[in-house]
């Protein structure tokens, strides 16, 4: 019997995630900021998407064994590397300049007396020069640091698979799909400095380091609606930083605003403990607003976060209490 299964991941730059004089072009209109990635992926639809100029890379790992008798016989895998063409505009014409490919990194198979772990790396850069100062020799590079990201999917004799994204570079945004397409993880976390500065030469897995990406659930597919709506109308979004370790909001406490966590890891707090991790994209704040305006949890940054924060009034009260609704069940 023959059993398949796959992971893929697309990395992708978002809305206003550039910082300090490369956002400049992005501000100018010159360069552009990625359209979220679909939440469902299908045959196809990562060429189609890099065609597009969708993301900057997209690693899809496919692998199967062969199980006799409860036996592993055989096994094998294999996978797609897709690199980005970036556009500019220039006057009324658009330049697109290909991306450079890096080798696809695929070390031998892990095998066991019954499952099979299978690794790919895949990455490259922009192919338009980035001339910028950079931690460690040579100091100083003229290429565009490295994006990247290494899958790891495990497939076992009794059918079952599990997937990881092992690493990835500190930036751009990467989401996971699971074997069916279906967005199921993300990195949580984006430092767009520390890559512009770092992911280069040895600090890579073309030279001798990967970079572990601390990895949350998706947002679930009401949360990504209303963030789309919510942008779409224009909603004002006030922006706040909340530092590692500190709290956004104390189990308790009033207010009426709600969140959106744009960027890192959140833990939920209930009477003193950990109930919940939450990622980028997810809608917070709800019970307060549809309750008597009491936190219902402490909202601690496990990681520094970047949070946008909104008025009661920016989405339906209805769409609210169906998430509150979901939460609870």
């Amino acid at each position: 019997m023959r059993i398949e299964s796959s992971i893929s991941a697309i990395s992708w730059i978002p809305e206003a995630a550039i910082e300090g004089l490369p956002k400049l072009p992005f501000e100018l209109g010159i360069g552009h900021y990625d359209p979220a990635p679909p939440e469902q992926i299908s045959p196809g639809d990562l060429e189609r998407l890099r065609d597009e100029d969708r993301f900057r890379e997209a690693n899809h790992l496919a692998a199967w064994i062969d199980v006799v008798d409860g036996r592993i016989t055989d096994h094998g895998n294999e996978g797609s590397a897709f690199v980005g063409t970036t556009t500019f505009k220039a006057g009324r014409k658009n330049v697109k300049v290909p991306g450079v490919a890096f080798e696809t990194l695929r070390p031998e198979p892990e095998v066991g007396p019954d499952s099979v772990r299978f690794v790919q790396t895949v990455g490259g850069r922009a192919g338009f020069p980035a001339p910028r100062m950079v931690r460690g020799a040579p100091f100083f590079r003229i290429n565009s640091a490295t994006a990247w990201t290494t899958l790891a999917l495990t497939i076992s004799a009794d059918g079952s698979s599990r997937h990881e994204l092992v690493g990835a570079s500190p930036f751009p945004r990467h989401w996971v799909y699971d074997d069916t397409g279906t967005l199921v993880q993300k990195a949580g976390t984006i430092d767009f400095k520390k890559w512009y500065r770092e992911s280069h030469g040895e600090k890579t897995p073309w030279g001798a380091e990967d970079s572990e990406a601390f990895v949350v659930a998706a947002e679930t597919a009401l949360e990504r609606g209303i963030s789309r709506d919510m942008i779409s109308r224009g909603v004002d979004l006030r922006r706040r930083v909340v530092e590692q370790g500190a709290t956004l909001v104390e189990q308790g406490d009033t207010g009426d605003e709600l969140y959106l966590l744009l960027d890192g890891v959140l833990a939920v707090e209930r009477d003193g403990e950990e109930i919940a991790e939450i990622g980028p994209g997810a809608i917070l704040g709800e019970g307060a607003v549809l309750g008597d305006g009491t936190r219902q949890a402490t909202l601690r940054a496990r990681t520094k976060c970047r949070i946008g924060v909104m008025p009661a009034d920016a989405t339906d009260r209805s769409a609210m209490e169906e998430l509150a609704a979901k939460r609870r069940s």
